[in-house]
């Protein structure tokens, strides 16, 4: 039995979604000809009540577009130290928008309205780059999947408009937090400037990821998406996808994180592990202790059949998703109980 648990990112079409793909009609996106594209848009912009979408090949893209989109050269944004537009996107935020990074330590990936006004730099202090961007991260992929409370970013939201700040959401797993927390997406899009949602993660589809703005945005954003060689030409097929699991992929996503949980209890019980962050959605981060090494682990895993990833310090990573089926489940609590270092 072959088990990766590496990233929700590993998951292959389904049968369903395939047969949808290959059904689909399709034209040239890059002239926003082709109807399944832009079926896809219209409806990931309905469903956040949002002017526009704009299909991207990854998330990646989508947020460096964003915050093109919200800089200028020599702004400066704020984050949490453990974003991923801050430490997994290749130095996009200085190579493509020339703009800095003024990082927000807090657990789990996670900060406030105080937080924010607190690191915005005085405006009229031209020593300092000039604060233009706030960027928030839904759910926290360092901080273990987890889930913002709208209220937080509702005041979050309120420091924005008065500083004049824009608010951006890299909601790479908005679909987890949402379904977590039972919340509208509609909350989402009242509260923020550009959001990037990914369809490659949770919903399982090959390749795919949407800008959602304003409709004065959007003709920016397809201009930097040209910029980025972001333009593809009979892209229905892989929107086809996104529509397929729209449709089918959003519910099911509790079932990985009950899976997830019941990972982090068993992992609780284990005499090698030091720590279990707390389990919200689909990703696990749990710590080994200082006397284990936690490559030994790895390598034990795997000569069984499961695949998992490490993040420095003894920690380690483990993310459910819709390949990883019950049976699976039942074969990996049993093979943690049984391991011993």
């Amino acid at each position: 039995m072959e088990i990766n648990l590496i990233s929700d990112t590993v998951t292959k079409p389904t049968k369903g979604m395939i047969d949808f793909m290959l059904t689909c009609e399709v034209g040239d996106d890059v002239f926003k000809e082709d109807p399944t594209v832009n079926k896809l848009e219209k409806k990931v912009a309905e469903l956040f009540n949002m002017e526009r979408a704009l299909f991207f090949p990854s998330g990646t893209m989508t947020n460096q577009t964003a915050i093109k989109i919200n800089t200028n050269p020599g702004d400066q944004l704020i984050c949490s130290k453990t974003a991923h537009i801050y430490n997994y996107e290749g130095g996009g935020v200085s190579f493509n928008s020339g703009v800095s990074c003024k990082l927000i330590d807090r657990e789990r990936g996670f900060f406030n309205a105080d937080d924010v006004l607190n690191t915005i730099n005085p405006p009229d202090f031209y020593h300092s780059p000039k604060t233009s961007l706030v960027c928030v991260e839904n759910t926290t992929n360092k901080g273990g999947g987890a889930c913002w409370e709208l209220h937080d970013l509702k005041e979050i939201k309120q420091v924005c408009k008065k500083n004049n700040l824009k608010f951006h959401l890299d909601g790479a797993r908005i679909w987890n937090a949402a379904v977590k927390k039972n919340q509208d997406f509609f909350e989402f899009g009242n509260l923020f400037d550009t959001i990037s949602v990914c369809l490659s993660k949770g919903l399982g589809c090959p390749v795919g990821s949407l800008l959602l703005c304003s409709e004065k945005d959007y003709s920016e954003a397809i201009r930097i998406r040209k910029v980025f060689g972001g333009g593809m030409r009979q892209s229905g097929y892989l929107a086809a996808c996104g529509l397929y699991a729209l449709d089918n992929n959003i519910k099911r996503l509790s079932d990985d994180h009950d899976r997830a949980l019941e990972i982090s209890m068993v992992l609780k019980e284990l005499s090698f592990v030091k720590k279990v962050e707390e389990v919200e959605t689909n990703i696990i981060i749990f710590e080994i202790h200082q006397k284990h090494n936690p490559d030994s682990f790895i390598d034990i895993l795997k000569n069984k059949g499961v695949k998992l990833i490490a993040m420095g310090d003894n920690k380690l990573r483990l993310v459910t998703h819709m390949e990883y089926t019950q049976n699976h489940h039942e074969y990996f609590l049993d093979l943690l109980r049984n391991i011993s270092l």
